[in-house]
This record gives structure tokens, C-alpha cells and sequence, in this order.
């Protein structure tokens, strides 16, 4: 019963306040993330850690340039993570995973025609459609990081307002696999600058959100 405690504690924070999130914390949060169950476990993603400081005001200045109501969680935040998933299943990444999944579970090395059967399935699916899958799968991870934080009273606010391309320049990605999905600033909140802290959470009601079929 904790989880639902305390995920009706969290809310998406508008203000931090520039507080460090210690170093165990972010640990764990990133742990859970990396623990997210993923498709085939492939985990087609992966996530970039940025601290307070410098490297946060250029990322408002040029990755969120154009999204002036995320700046705040930006300037707030202690820590900013970015998930980056694959653009595309390839022979070579699919390959890679699930020789290194065989070998770390001491199994003789069969996975050729596993692979091939996957990439049968997305390659006849195309591009787009695997560049999206690859994306929900980071999603899984993001989810259960954001929970992670609420777990531990940390505050942590999903937000997708920024520039893809602009953040892939700051990553470093180039022609690389990955490309930029979402943020999640974490951090603590501003409880008196913060206009959303005190409002009463509202969500669809249960008779509405969940229809069961017998």
C-alpha cells in the first residue's frame, strides 16, 4: 500500500528550490530505471545525468529556449535526467543484447534465430513504428524512476516541452543510435513560490478509468 501513499504525495512540482538531492538517492532512482522491465528485454535506451550548474543554464538557454514555462524546473532542479531511445532495432544492437543476456545467464550462445524472429517483426513494420516502440520502452523505465522519487520524497516533474534536435546536440548523440525522448527533473519543492503544491489531486474517477469485462 506505500506505493499509492506515496504517489498521491508527489505532483508534477512547478518551483524547486535548488536543494541537492544526495547522491544515494539519485543512486537508487537511476536503479530502478535501469531495472524496468523493456520488450524482448532489449532495453532500447538509455539516460544522461545532468547536475545543477552551468550545465543546466545552457540547457535552458538552448534546449528550452522556446518553452519558457519548464525554465523554472530547470533552474530548480538538482539533477536533470534524459531518457535517449534507439531511432531503430538493428541487427548489430538486437545482436548485442541478447548475446551479452545469454552469456551473463551462462547459457550457450542460441539466440540467432530469436533475433532474426524480431527483426523479421520490426523490420516489416518500419521505421517510425520502431523509432515509437523504442520510446515507449524508455517510458516503462521513466514511469518507474518517477515513482522511485516519490518513494523517497523527492521531487520529480515528466515534462516533454523542449527541443529533440537541440538536445541531442547537448547529449552529444550526432549518428548516434539514440535520440532525446523526455526529462524528468528531480529536486525538492519551492513550497512557497509553488502555486500547484497545496491544490487537491484530482483523477478520473475509478467508475470512469476502469471498465472491467467478465
Amino acid at each position: 500500500m506505500a506505493l499509492l501513499s506515496d504517489l498521491q504525495w508527489r505532483y508534477a512540482t512547478k518551483h524547486m528550490n535548488k536543494g541537492t538531492v544526495p547522491q544515494e538517492k539519485v543512486d537508487y532512482i537511476l536503479e530502478v530505471a535501469r531495472a524496468a522491465p523493456s520488450s524482448s528485454g532489449l532495453q532500447p535506451y538509455k539516460i544522461f545525468v545532468i547536475r545543477n550548474g552551468s550545465a543546466l543554464q545552457r540547457l535552458k538557454e538552448e534546449v528550452f529556449q522556446d518553452y519558457p514555462f519548464n525554465h523554472q524546473q530547470i533552474e530548480g532542479c538538482s539533477h536533470l535526467l534524459v531518457w535517449a531511445a534507439w531511432d531503430k532495432y538493428s541487427e548489430e544492437r538486437v545482436g548485442r543484447v541478447l548475446r551479452e543476456t545469454t552469456a551473463a545467464r551462462g547459457l550457450p550462445d542460441s539466440s540467432e534465430p530469436y533475433k532474426q524472429r524480431l527483426l523479421n517483426l520490426y523490420e516489416s513494420r518500419g521505421k517510425q513504428w520502431q523509432e515509437n516502440h523504442c520510446a515507449k520502452q524508455a517510458y516503462l523505465s521513466f514511469g518507474l524512476a518517477i515513482a522511485a522519487a516519490a518513494e523517497l520524497r523527492v521531487d520529480a516533474t515528466p515534462m516533454e516541452g523542449f527541443d529533440n534536435t537541440k538536445m541531442d546536440e547537448f547529449l552529444g548523440l550526432g549518428d548516434s543510435a539514440f535520440k532525446s525522448v523526455v526529462v524528468l527533473p528531480i529536486g525538492y519543492r519551492d513550497e512557497p513560490s509553488d502555486w500547484l503544491v497545496g491544490l487537491k489531486k484530482w483523477r478520473t474517477a475509478k467508475e470512469e478509468f476502469i471498465t472491467a469485462i467478465d
